[in-house]
């Protein structure tokens, strides 16, 4: 399998790995950047830390894989990686974070703006809801950091090349 960074955008993460043609490859990459975020969150939950504690655990996974020492400070874009902080976090939202995602990747076959939206809805969400303030906080800081990261991906979706889910470019 071809590395990832050389095809597509350019990217480590699922959707890139995805578009090498290898659906297991990135099956295999969304469940490792998926872990990156709930494992260390489980095993704060495990140690009984504070949410706040919980929620800084999350947002240095994200960050981590977001800017990875070992690859010049050129990670992924921290979506896989925030679904599974979500889930050691506040797992009914990242239950919602995965319906509104499907759905728009559904209808658009657009996964950046699935992304997107999906985790710009967070902090709405948990005003909604109430949740505590540690975690609306923690749902702002990576929405930031993903419509960030999607910097590029928002410029050509803007204007119409951006890549579709199962196209290969």
């Amino acid at each position: 399998m071809p590395d990832p960074r050389d095809i597509g955008s350019g990217n480590p993460g699922a959707t890139n790995v995805l578009r090498s043609g290898n659906k297991k490859a990135a099956a295999l990459t969304l469940l490792a950047d998926l872990l990156k975020g709930l494992l260390p969150v489980l095993a704060g939950r495990w140690l009984q830390f504070d949410i706040i504690i919980l929620c800084c655990i999350g947002l240095a996974a994200i960050l981590g894989h977001m800017y990875p020492v070992y690859y010049r400070f050129r990670g992924g874009k921290g979506v896989a990686t925030t679904l599974g902080t979500m889930l050691g976090i506040a797992w009914p939202l990242a239950i919602v974070w995965v319906f509104i995602w499907l759905s728009i990747a559904g209808i658009t076959r657009y996964s950046s703006l699935a992304a997107l939206l999906a985790t710009l809805a967070l902090p709405v969400i948990c005003w909604l809801l109430n949740y505590p303030h540690a975690i609306f906080v923690f749902t702002l800081a990576i929405s930031i950091l993903i419509v960030w990261r999607h910097r590029n991906n928002i410029s050509k979706l803007l204007r119409g090349e951006e890549s579709r889910i199962g196209n290969k470019n």
